[in-house]
């Protein structure tokens, strides 16, 4: 069953808008289809571009329960599936000392002693629901087997107490930095999305909404210098989540206009390694932009 947040392609960028996500028309059209489809959307791109806001935008125009998985190395299915509430368990088998273990067993491998993880909540709800799988390439190629079988039908096998089927099916949004390659066999299950960096006007729409009371001039300005920036060669360029950082800490500052001193002073906010500071101290030309 799909989950029918959306009705066009102009409904998913007025709902996103409304929340304060700007989407670009590539992003407004492959969200509607994930959602008329059914099927799951792997959103890839640099970190800082808007991949997990654009799921909990998601979720904030639908109305839907955001339930997030946020992978790491070393992640596996207790933490992203479900496990059993061990000590519990133990309490029961203890408090029924006079039982046999077959009597014991049906008992503490029920509901009541299984504790849900995300994949397994979101698979389970009833209400509209945003699963949000973060920075899936962090995780270790074992745990995509799991989510093969949870994205493939939308459902999840507990040996202890059967398969379960999503009686309605989360919108489902994985992320990636691209840190390793997916495998292939989740890429098919899903539809994909890059996102980069936005277009100048699209960046500067994002600022002006994101840092209200700055002025429109500057806030050309500062999209102008950190396009300058993205082109050098730097070791981590700045995202848009950095452009908004620096657009508020010019405006905390009373800065009405971008000259060599308050860059070279707030170039910490937009850039975190030291040899790309001096680079771009070394480069950066605000006459040229």
């Amino acid at each position: 069953m799909t989950n029918g947040f959306f009705d066009s392609v102009d409904e998913v960028t007025e709902r996103l808008a409304a929340t304060g996500y700007l989407a670009s028309p590539a992003i407004a059209t492959t969200v509607f289809l994930a959602d008329r489809l059914g099927k799951p959307l792997l959103v890839e791109g640099p970190a800082g571009v808007g991949k997990t806001q654009l799921a909990k935008a998601v979720s904030e125009a639908a109305g839907a329960r955001l339930v997030r998985l946020q992978c790491y190395e070393g992640v596996d299915e207790a933490r992203a599936l479900y496990e059993w509430n061990h000590a519990k368990q133990l309490l029961r088998i203890t408090a029924g000392r006079g039982e046999s273990w077959d009597e014991a067993r049906t008992d503490v491998f029920s509901e009541e002693f299984l504790l849900p993880r995300p994949l397994l909540t979101a698979i389970r709800s009833e209400e509209p629901t945003v699963l949000l799988v973060d920075e899936t390439d962090k995780a270790d190629v074992e745990i995509e087997g799991l989510l093969l079988e949870v994205l493939g039908d939308f459902q999840v096998t507990v040996p202890e107490l059967g398969t379960i089927t999503a009686v309605r099916r989360p919108f489902t949004v994985l992320t990636s930095n691209a840190g390793r390659e997916l495998t292939e066999a989740l890429r098919r299950r899903c539809l994909f999305l890059h996102i980069g960096f936005p277009e100048e006007e699209l960046e500067r729409r994002i600022v002006t909404l994101k840092v209200p009371g700055l002025d429109a001039a500057l806030a050309t300005s500062v999209v102008r210098v950190v396009g300058a920036l993205r082109a050098m060669d730097l070791r981590k360029v700045p995202s848009v989540s950095e452009t908004i950082d620096w657009a508020r800490t010019l405006l905390a500052l009373g800065a009405d206009r971008l000259d060599e001193r308050v860059v070279r002073e707030t170039l910490g906010v937009l850039l975190k390694h030291r040899d790309d500071i001096v680079r771009a101290g070394a480069q950066l030309d605000l006459d040229a932009v």
